[in-house]
């Protein structure tokens, strides 16, 4: 799932943020083993709240650059196959 980066505990460990609205990934400590990065930035404060967040993804478009990345529509793709039926895997063969 998406998440931005919102604070650093260690150099070993960092807050994440959905916000759950937006991505469904609600704020906790993540250890940086587990992240993937991506190139996407967007301009926030240390420590941010959720409705900053918000504002800065939606200035950025970030979440529109993510479902127009590769990364983004093979996890999407991934995802609807997933939901499809018996019925609309065999259409698609």
């Amino acid at each position: 799932k998406m998440c931005t980066i919102v604070d650093i505990v260690d150099q070993k460990r960092v807050v994440v943020d959905g916000p759950p609205s937006v991505t469904g990934v609600p704020r906790h400590m993540m250890p940086v083993r587990r992240l993937s990065l991506t190139d996407f930035k967007c301009s926030i404060g240390k420590g941010c709240r959720e409705k900053m967040l918000k504002q800065a993804l939606e200035k950025g478009e970030i979440m529109k650059k993510w479902s127009e990345s590769a990364w983004g529509k093979k996890l999407a793709a991934k995802k609807a196959r997933a939901n499809m039926t018996d019925f609309e895997r065999f259409k698609v063969m």
